[in-house]
This record gives C-alpha cells, sequence and structure tokens, in this order.
C-alpha cells in the first residue's frame, strides 16, 4: 500500500500542475494565433508521439527490471516541457512544450503502473488501479480550482469570443504556467520516497513480445482499444465548443472542473467494483457513456446542456482508465507485465494523432457538430466490439 500511496501522491501533485494549464492551452493556442485544424495537429502529434515511447519505456523497464528510474525521469521531462510553455512567444514553442510533457507521460507511465500492479495482489488490483486514479484526479480537480482562483485574483473574466479578446489574457496564462512549476518539483521530489519493485537484475535474453505469445482476449482487446482511439480525440475540442457556446474563461474552467470531480470521485469505487463484477461491464459501460456525451456535445445549442454532458463524461474515464490498465496486467505474461502496459497505451497513442488531426480537419470544413458525431459513432462501434470480445 506504501507504494500506491507514494505514487498516488505523485500524481496528485503532477496533476495539480499539469490541470493548472491543461483547460486554457486551446485557448493559450487561439491567442498566440492557432485555429481549430493547428490545435488538432499539435495535440495529436504530442500525445501520439508520448504514446510511442510508451511502448519502449515498459521493454526497458521490465529488461533492466527496474521501475523508480524511468518514472522519476519522465516526471522530469514534464516538469522541463512546462518551462517551455511558460517561455512560448509563439505557438510552435507550446508545441514543443506539450510534446515534451507527453513525452515524459510516454516514459513515466509504463514503469510507474508496472510499479503499481506488482504493490497489489490480483484481488485488489483495480481498487489499487482505481485509488491511483481517484487521486491523480484529485489533484487534477485541485489544479483547475487554483486557475480559476488565480483568474480571479487576477480580475479576469472578460468575454472571450474572439482571438483578439483572449490575447489580453496571455499574461495571465503565463502566470498560471509559471506557478504550475512548483507542485510539479514537489511530485517528483516525493516519488524518491518509493520502493523499487523490480529485481534490479538485467535479464541476460532479450524479452520476445510476439503478438501471437499474446492471449487471445488480449489481442482482441488491443484492436478494439485501437479502434476507439480513433474517435478519441483532445478534450480541447470540448472545450473549445464550450468557449463558442458562450463560456467565459472562467466559465470553461468551471466545466472542466465539473469533469474531474466526477472523475476523481467515482475512479476508486469503479475499480473496487471491476474486482467484483469483473473488468468488462465497466469498459463497455465507459465507452457507451462516451458516446452518448459526444452525440450530445454535437446536438447541443446552447450552453446549458454542456454541465450535464461534462458531468457524465467524467463517469467515462473513471469506468474506463483504471479498469483497462487493471485488465491488461490481469492476463499479460508475467515478465511483460511493464511491456504490455506500454503497447496498450502506444496503441491508444497510435490513434490519438489522427483522431485529433481528423477532429480538427472535421471542425473547420463541415462545422463542431460533425467532430463530436463522428467521435461518439466510434464510441459506440467500440461499446459493442468490447461486448462481443471480452
Amino acid at each position: 500500500m506504501w507504494n500506491i500511496i507514494i505514487a498516488g501522491l505523485t500524481s496528485l501533485f503532477t496533476d495539480i500542475s499539469s490541470e493548472m494549464i491543461y483547460p486554457i492551452i486551446s485557448l493559450y493556442l487561439i491567442a498566440l494565433g492557432a485555429g481549430p485544424a493547428l490545435i488538432g495537429m499539435i495535440e495529436g502529434i504530442a500525445e501520439s508521439t508520448a504514446s510511442l515511447v510508451k511502448v519502449f519505456s515498459g521493454a526497458w523497464s521490465d529488461k533492466i527490471r527496474r521501475r523508480k528510474p524511468l518514472a522519476i525521469l519522465g516526471y522530469s521531462f514534464s516538469t522541463a516541457g512546462k518551462f517551455f510553455m511558460w517561455a512560448a512567444g509563439g505557438w510552435i514553442f507550446v508545441f514543443a512544450g506539450r510534446t515534451l510533457d507527453r513525452l515524459g507521460k510516454g516514459i513515466r507511465t509504463a514503469p510507474r503502473d508496472a510499479l503499481i500492479a506488482e504493490s497489489s495482489n490480483a484481488e485488489q488490483r483495480g481498487a489499487s488501479f482505481g485509488l491511483h486514479r481517484a487521486m491523480d484526479t484529485l489533484g487534477a480537480t485541485i489544479g483547475v480550482i487554483l486557475a480559476i482562483v488565480i483568474m480571479r485574483h487576477l480580475n479576469l473574466n472578460r468575454g472571450l469570443h474572439t482571438a483578439q479578446n483572449l490575447r489580453s489574457y496571455l499574461p495571465a496564462f503565463r502566470y498560471i504556467i509559471l506557478l504550475s512549476l512548483a507542485p510539479a518539483a514537489a511530485g517528483i521530489a516525493i516519488l524518491f520516497l518509493v520502493k523499487e519493485t523490480g529485481t534490479g537484475k538485467p535479464l541476460a535474453r532479450t524479452l520476445s513480445l510476439k503478438w501471437s505469445r499474446l492471449d487471445r482476449k488480449l489481442k482482441a482487446f488491443l484492436i478494439v482499444t485501437l479502434l476507439f482511439a480513433l474517435g478519441n480525440s483532445s478534450n480541447q475540442f470540448l472545450l473549445i465548443r464550450a468557449k463558442d457556446l458562450g463560456f467565459s474563461v472562467e466559465g470553461v474552467l468551471l466545466m472542466y472542473l465539473v469533469y474531474n470531480v466526477v472523475y476523481d470521485v467515482f475512479s476508486w469505487p469503479a475499480g473496487r467494483l471491476s474486482d467484483k463484477i469483473g473488468r468488462k461491464a465497466l469498459i463497455v459501460a465507459g465507452y457507451a457513456i462516451y458516446a452518448i456525451v459526444y452525440f450530445g456535445f454535437g446536438l447541443a445549442g446552447s450552453s446549458s446542456a454542456l454541465w450535464a454532458l461534462f458531468s457524465v463524461y467524467g463517469l467515462s474515464t473513471a469506468f474506463t482508465e483504471g479498469v483497462e490498465k487493471a485488465l491488461v496486467t490481469d492476463i499479460a505474461p508475467g515478465d511483460l507485465k511493464a511491456t504490455l502496459i506500454g503497447l496498450h497505451a502506444t496503441l491508444v497513442g497510435i490513434g490519438l494523432f489522427p483522431a485529433s488531426l481528423l477532429a480538427g480537419l472535421i471542425w473547420d470544413a463541415v462545422g463542431p457538430q460533425y467532430t463530436f458525431y463522428f467521435g461518439g459513432l466510434m464510441g459506440a462501434v467500440a461499446a459493442i466490439g468490447m461486448l462481443i470480445v471480452l
């Protein structure tokens, strides 16, 4: 339990840092001259490039039989990325910062999740991942609240219907990013307290990640996960949608706060429930809820509906994030746990670039509602797929 708590506290402080700035990234980019298609490209490349690292990081962690050093390195990269975003004079610096930040996530995720899996028994694995996600999301909630408090302290709550108006927010955006560096550094410091779960004895042989070696259920699960990822564009598009429907900067932040509160409250119970009734029901429900939410975002004609949609969206994430990781570790070969966790994250990442790029292109070409119709359709197909293969 010690490792679960330490890993959770590290994620809590890191997410305080990350979520202070995540809901303002799209607004920051618009203020710096970017449009939806460019934002989609930036988010897609940053997320996908980082995710491609996860399988290699996981494989290297399995090879050297150590988790802690790679996790610390990854969190350090993410902190450096935030510094680049703070120093940004144009969108290219934000792009570099986001890529470095996500690269850090790619390095740390598989070793950290393997450490969590190895620190818990099979009967409590869902609860362990759920607790970690709950602490992570508590940090996200605190981060968004801090961003709102800072905006209010600076007496900034003007309308934000134009890029010209948003440019007046640039000093405030940079101030928030600068303050976010403190909890990021605290998260790294806390992680040094975690106990290594690997043997520290590198394998003499080369690990063999052969598709034919994998469990049939795991292979089918990974394929459907990739399918879902193709429709799972960046959350930045949800925040831009809120802005376009009339929300102020503070309103967008409050909307994102609602999502994080729901996600936080239900993450641990969802993980514990998956230990009792199985992973399948939670994952299928999460994908189905995602589909409903995205169709709702496409149909929404006013701001009032978005409060409910953001709340329900939090349920979708709570039902899938930690539960999927628990499922992978349940059925992965014992010597390839970090590798398979990384492969799962990498397959998700492969879909993120085309998903976000396509979402931005659809938005510019035919309208925002069709971006969400496409995401909703892919969510529905993935829910049916999981119902069949698990």
